[in-house]
């Protein structure tokens, strides 16, 4: 179909342009167009109308252009390269991820930034260049501008974290994301502790933020404060300093609950090097149910969240986004608490 003349002096209008005006990607331009996808029928109706109103529509060799795929999605991660390298979290992500794109013969491609402007100029460099098809987003901030930046791109996106399919980029992630935390909270009253601290991840992050609140409602609605909350950047430094802060107050908390497992692995570790013993002294739990949860001694209490398939999950609605058949992307159950050997009654 050959793109309509446009009045002398008029610049031409884009495939971007109707994405922006009709609020989806162009990806979703492409298939509203060339009939392909799960456009819902008023999201299509949008999308015509934009370009009738624009006096846009598709030339052959631009159908033909956009057609050609690289195969490849991009995975950002916010992360020192330390961190990420000392983290299991990632590993099993990349797995659950890799499992649904390496069957229909797509790549992975991983970057780490240091933060918010070199990962949106990334995603620029990625888009102008041609290199992805889309993009999994992790770490879902407050006042995120990567979902407006990727649509303004014509980037297919999902975000890992809850579920919202009707946002610019829909989130993945089990449903109601503070269960797990409320569930350690309960796990803990009832062996009786009462000088309960948390290691938190970074503030601004939205899981931060919300675990954060269902761990101190759990405890206020109980009749309790927390003993502490500390936030970290999720490193092995900050985890050691966090804990070793915490053990040196004048009456210690009985319990510390960590925003991962990586960083309640550090905490079992800095306790015993303290002298103190795992669960008799002070309880830990972590957050993730990674498998090195089950190597230690004792073992983790932790919450499942489910990782892999959440990976998983991320991937077959980022490859139908990209217009591919992936199948149901949509995730069962909730985090739940994994009580294991590192949690005991409060010592006396």
């Amino acid at each position: 179909m050959p793109t309509q003349p446009m009045e002398s002096g008029r610049a031409r209008p884009t495939i971007k342009a109707v994405a922006a005006v009709a609020g989806v990607s162009t990806a979703a331009v492409s298939q509203a167009f060339n009939n392909k996808g799960r456009l819902s029928e008023a999201t299509r109706r949008r999308i015509l109308d934009a370009a009738m109103d624009l006096g846009w529509s598709p030339s052959a060799p631009a159908a033909a252009l956009r057609s050609a795929r690289t195969r490849t999605l991009a995975l950002v991660v916010r992360r020192p390269t330390d961190v990420l390298g000392a983290d299991p979290h990632f590993s099993e992500l990349i797995t659950g991820i890799e499992g649904e794109l390496a069957p229909r013969g797509y790549g992975l491609l991983l970057h780490l930034v240091t933060d918010v402007d070199e990962e949106s100029t990334l995603y620029e460099r990625l888009a102008a260049e041609g290199r992805v098809d889309g993009a999994v987003l992790t770490d879902a901030r407050t006042d995120d501008p990567r979902p407006a930046l990727l649509t303004r791109l014509g980037l297919p996106a999902v975000m890992l974290g809850a579920p919202d399919p009707d946002a610019a980029v829909p989130g993945v992630g089990l449903g109601h994301q503070g269960a797990g935390v409320g569930e350690v909270v309960d796990h803990l009253l009832g062996l009786g502790h009462r000088r309960i601290a948390y290691v938190a991840g970074p503030a601004e992050l939205q899981h931060t933020r919300l675990r954060r609140r269902r761990f101190e409602d759990g405890l206020r609605a109980a009749g309790h404060r927390p003993f502490a909350v500390l936030h970290t950047d999720f490193s092995e430094g900050a985890a050691i300093a966090a804990t070793e802060a915490l053990l040196a107050a004048a009456d210690p908390p009985t319990a510390i609950v960590y925003a991962n497992d990586s960083m309640a692995v550090c905490g079992i570790g800095t306790a015993q090097r303290s002298g103190l013993r795992v669960p008799a002294d002070v309880s830990v739990v972590g957050y993730d149910n990674l498998p090195i949860g089950r190597w230690l001694h004792p073992r983790l209490t932790t919450v499942d969240q489910q990782v892999q398939q959440v990976g998983a999950a991320a991937a077959r609605l980022l490859l139908a986004r990209c217009g591919e058949d992936a199948g149901d992307a949509r995730l069962d159950g909730r985090p739940r608490l994994v009580a294991r050997d590192s949690t005991g009654p409060a010592p006396h």
